[in-house]
């Protein structure tokens, strides 16, 4: 078994349950705040958004948490995603180290986020909701929605951060072939996106300001809900099928990993990833080391405060803790749209909080470049934002040839680039820019952060 190259679970061992990270934290999360009155916030404070099975998710401390028969048996039209051992990645490396990674771009809108996306379709369904809105960067979570609500016949409308809209037609195109309605953001049609074009007409956008969007529509209309493709626990908690699934991999490789790398924007998939991991050393001391890696020009972990902070720009979501670089703070436009997100999840940001992950940041270039070697040695072109996971993953291997150690490296392939060709040939023309943050913006975004008594 040591020689094969993929490894496969059959249909049945698809995970029957996710897996709730809270039941193991050393020290429990920050309550999450109402923005008026500064106190928890409690279940009805939540329900024009969610249905009650979600927020019930987002405050369980269960270890485990069924998965509904339903949920499973879409699941099963991708699920369990393959494990590759990167042998032709190590060779050119001329690494000692394992390389694995699991493969989430096998799913039908080419990402992880179908893990979340079905799960929260079904449950605003079971709830008797008609349409959801929500926000996306690049595209993928816009995508997964979209093919989610066609399954259980739920209509679905998406805001997309404008200059992702512009730079990836056929993420719209994807959406729209499923049904959904997808406009770019900052728009007209919502009090918070007016105001937003009022003070700069010319902005690219932001998920800040999208999620403001799709937040109010679901707010005053009480037959929509809204939905959320990272950050909060419950997204987090949906995503862990693909930890569940790499450890059974591996322990059919006979390996385990001492390495774990994922991309971060909001936390989803790399959270997805590593937390059944750490959920195994809190409770049975097995070591790993945790590397997130991030974009340079949003380096929410490696340069955000932690505080308390509104996960959009109009200010209409609740006050969480977390690593952020301030709810008003607008990245350029770097071509990883789903990592230009201003602020990170609750769990991720005290997970590092707490010593027990590593962060990186990387320039868009670097990552590319990872990113064709991947694909030149194992024949998968990466989507933008998982090159930073590629990358991550080459730097460990490097460090173990120049260390010489043999190690096993695991990162999460979170999505195929197949929809991000013109990414590609910017790089390949030599136009692709590394792009930093305007430090006047971030010490802006960070000015703005409310104040907490």
């Amino acid at each position: 078994m040591a020689d094969t190259l993929k490894f496969l679970l059959p249909e049945d061992r698809i995970p029957k349950a996710w897996y709730n990270v809270a039941a193991d934290l050393p020290e429990p999360l920050s309550p999450v705040l109402h923005p008026g009155t500064g106190q928890p916030i409690g279940p009805d404070d939540l329900a024009p958004l969610f249905p009650m099975a979600l927020i019930e998710q987002e405050v369980s401390q269960e270890r485990w948490i069924e998965i509904p028969k339903p949920v499973r048996d879409v699941y099963r039209l991708w699920r369990p995603s393959p494990l590759y051992r990167a042998r032709r990645l190590e060779a050119a490396l001329d690494t000692p180290a394992r390389i694995y990674y699991k493969y989430e771009g096998v799913s039908p809108s080419g990402s992880h986020k179908p893990n979340t996306s079905v799960a929260q379709a079904f449950y605003n369904r079971e709830a008797g909701i008609k349409r959801i809105t929500t926000e996306t960067g690049a595209g993928q979570w816009g995508s997964a929605l979209a093919f989610a609500g066609s399954l259980f016949d739920i209509e679905v409308k998406v805001f997309m951060v404008r200059v992702s809209y512009e730079q990836k037609p056929y993420r719209k195109a994807l959406m729209e072939a499923y049904g959904a309605e997808c406009i770019p953001s900052p728009s007209m049609e919502t009090e918070a996106g007016r105001q937003i074009l009022a003070r700069d007409p010319e902005t690219t956008g932001s998920l800040g300001m999208a999620i403001s969007e799709a937040v109010e529509l679901a707010a005053t209309n009480d037959d929509t809900n809204y939905a959320l493709g990272s950050v909060l626990n419950h997204v987090l908690l949906h995503q862990t099928v693909i930890g569940l699934e790499a450890m059974e991999q591996l322990e059919m490789a006979g390996d385990y990993p001492d390495v774990l790398v994922g991309c971060t924007g909001g936390g989803s998939n790399f959270a997805g990833m590593v937390l059944p991991f750490l959920g195994k050393k809190f409770r049975e001391g097995t070591e790993v080391r945790v590397l997130a890696t991030e974009p340079a020009a949003c380096p929410t972990l490696t340069r955000g405060r932690y505080a308390y902070d509104f996960g959009d720009t109009g200010h209409l979501t609740p006050l969480m803790r977390m690593h952020t670089l301030g709810s008003n703070f607008v990245p350029p436009g770097f071509h990883a749209g789903g990592l230009r997100y201003h602020g990170m999840a609750p769990i991720v940001s005290h997970l590092q909080e707490l010593g027990l992950l590593e962060s990186r940041a990387y320039h868009q270039n670097p990552c590319f470049e990872a990113g064709i070697l991947l694909a030149r040695t194992e024949g998968i072109l990466a989507a933008p934002e998982a090159t930073h996971a590629v990358k991550g993953a080459v730097d460990e291997a490097v460090r173990c040839r120049e260390e010489g150690v043999s190690e096993t490296i695991l990162f999460n392939l979170c999505g195929h680039g197949n929809f991000d060709m013109a990414a590609y040939s910017e790089y390949f023309s030599g136009n692709l820019d590394d792009r930093d943050y305007d430090p006047e913006a971030l010490e802006a975004g960070l000015a703005g952060l409310p104040e907490m008594g």
